[in-house]
């Protein structure tokens, strides 16, 4: 039976698991109480996102791959330094691998094209989310869309740096 929800599909993955992150604020969908923190200025406490890790490691340990593109463009926002210097930072621990599709200075090749996981390159799950960044839910799309979100991914990641070296040059 194909996986219904967002969940049944990342729980059913096999080889890889590919998101493309769209927005600069998510603030209203993940951690919010440790975005706060963040903001307020407090230190990242050490069992941040250990939940998300060890669920990573639970696939990366088995040779599966999990990497994501971010399409975003500077100034940072308030949420992308706190995603990035926190979440990236600490999912990189679990095996997740990040990549920056960095928009400030060229086009944005995927305009328009929302937040999306592609699961083993052949189930997309579309990321729906509100005007304020509140995530609303996920619609898994039939196999017959992969085609269109694989030429996205590699779309992406034709066009995207691995992270470590952007945030090197570009954290802040």
């Amino acid at each position: 039976m194909a996986p219904k929800t967002l969940g049944e599909l990342f729980d059913a993955f096999e080889h890889e698991a590919f998101r493309l992150e769209t927005l600069d604020d998510y603030s209203k969908s993940g951690n919010v109480n440790a975005y706060k923190a963040f903001v307020a200025g407090e230190h990242q406490p050490t069992d941040h996102n250990d939940a998300w890790v060890a669920e990573l490691r639970s696939h990366t340990s088995k040779g599966k791959r999990i990497y994501r593109v971010h399409i975003l463009s500077r100034p940072l926002t308030p949420y992308l330094r706190f995603e990035l210097g926190w979440g990236y930072q600490k999912n990189a621990t679990g095996g997740e691998e990040f990549f920056i599709l960095d928009t400030t200075d060229r086009p944005n090749p995927l305009e328009g094209i929302p937040d999306f996981w592609l699961m083993d390159s052949r189930t997309p799950g579309v990321m729906n989310y509100s005007e304020d960044g509140a995530f609303l839910g996920a619609d898994v799309l039939a196999s017959e869309r992969a085609e269109e979100f694989r030429a996205y991914r590699d779309t992406a990641m034709a066009h995207a740096v691995p992270f470590p070296g952007w945030w090197a040059k570009h954290g802040e």
